[in-house]
């Protein structure tokens, strides 16, 4: 626009008027005209100039941080700011340094001016609301409410879920953190720090609705239901029995307990005849009363191999399989009374379904290791029998923790009878 004007100017230059006029009118205004060239050609350069030093100045930040210099890269950044006094990018960049340093005070300031320019950057903000706790502001849990469900960095959301599931534990609200610790696990279920802080939270919650049911009906069938089932968990078997009966005697139709009573009569006595036919009693009232299911014919399965009746356990174990192809029991019992049978081929798709559905049910991983030998399939005999070896002796180890903490754990199904091949 200022080459057109200046041609304009010149080409007037020409006219008659000022042919006839004085050089003395000429030469300012020549001049003028050549400083508005040079000022408008300033203008024109200044811009992609400053445009050029904030993309360089990021660019070295950029670098620095790659070689873990955080003190080079912040006065990137703040030179940065320097030349956009706006640049939301910058300010965060500046809050991530400054948090990772522990200046939570000097990160919230940074961050908060990012997300006053630049609202929608979530890491900004789940950033912010974890310096905000650290602070004790508590505009904290409002920042983290809302950025934590947005997060796509793994890392920073199991940070932000931690803080937030924090703050709701403080609160006394255990749903709350109970939702967050659900999602936590989900998204890294092998996080040591999730699961320490879950089963806190777990057993906090059951405890609390414990003492409600104690405090609300400490005479009730369910009262004994749980009774019982903490005496299971004790390894206290012969106790428990007598408290699933004290429920029964309570309330003859509470859903559930004859199952549960069968198979820790089941449990105790495996082997014996009349445990047997106590456990087959139990086991018939809770087909009649809840209806059947996979799970009550896996223990039908497992009474008749007990028995060493290997058609009904087939049966039995096929109908449980038809009820539900998912059920580890069923899988793994119609490989067991494959084997027996000597039909190897037929056994390993069911033991293998075992192992998919089960990964840590050792009984699962040392049957397909033998079905596999006997098919001669070697190199996957052997990565089963590692894997029984394995997770035999890492479950060894939970047991000790158990017996340290006085608890049992559960157990992965009713024993083998003796002699099942």
């Amino acid at each position: 626009m200022h080459e057109a004007w200046l041609r304009a100017l010149l080409w007037s230059l020409k006219a008659p008027t000022f042919l006839k006029a004085p050089n003395i009118l000429m030469a300012p205004i020549i001049a003028f005209a050549l400083v508005v060239v040079a000022i408008s050609g300033a203008f024109a350069q200044s811009a992609p100039s400053r445009a050029t030093q904030i993309r360089d100045h990021f660019q070295k930040a950029t670098a620095y941080l790659s070689a873990n210099d955080t003190n080079s890269a912040e006065k990137e950044f703040n030179a940065v700011v320097a030349l956009d006094p706006r640049n939301a990018d910058a300010f965060a960049n500046l809050g991530v340094i400054a948090f990772s340093r522990g200046d939570f005070q000097a990160a919230a300031q940074n961050l908060h001016k990012a997300l006053t320019i630049a609202p929608s950057l979530a890491k900004s903000r789940a950033l912010l609301g974890i310096c905000e706790r650290r602070l004790g502001d508590p505009s904290a849990k409002a920042l983290l409410e809302e950025s934590f469900p947005k997060l796509t960095d793994k890392k920073l959301r199991i940070q932000a879920g931690l803080e937030l599931a924090g703050l709701y534990n403080q609160e006394g609200d255990l749903d709350g953190t109970a939702s967050v610790m659900r999602t936590l696990v989900d998204l890294d279920p092998d996080n040591v720090d999730i699961l320490f802080m879950a089963q806190r939270v777990y057993a906090e919650l059951a405890d609390d609705t414990l003492n409600k049911l104690a405090i609300v009906a400490p005479g009730s069938a369910r009262m004994q239901l749980v009774i019982a089932e903490r005496l299971v968990n004790d390894g206290d078997l012969k106790a428990a029995i007598e408290h699933y009966r004290k429920a029964l005697e309570i309330d003859p139709r509470v859903p559930g307990v004859h199952f549960e009573l069968g198979e820790a009569i089941l449990q105790l006595s495996p082997s014996d005849a009349t445990a047997q036919a106590d456990a087959t009693k139990e086991f018939d009232a809770a087909v009649r009363m809840d209806g059947d299911s996979a799970r009550i014919e896996c223990e039908y399965g497992a009474i008749a191999l007990y028995q060493s009746d290997v058609d009904q356990a087939f049966a039995r174990y096929t109908k449980a399989f038809a009820l539900n192809h998912g059920e580890t029991g069923a899988q793994l019992g119609l490989g067991k009374v494959l084997m027996t049978q000597d039909k190897p081929q037929e056994a390993i798709g069911y033991l293998r379904m075992a192992v998919e559905s089960d990964p840590l049910n050792t009984e699962a991983h040392y049957r397909l290791a033998l079905a596999c030998k006997k098919l001669n399939l070697n190199a996957e005999a052997e990565k089963e029998m590692r894997l029984f070896d394995d997770i035999k002796k890492a479950k060894d180890r939970v047991k000790e923790l158990y017996r340290q903490m006085n608890k049992q754990p559960q157990q992965d199904e009713t024993p083998p009878p003796s002699g099942t091949k």
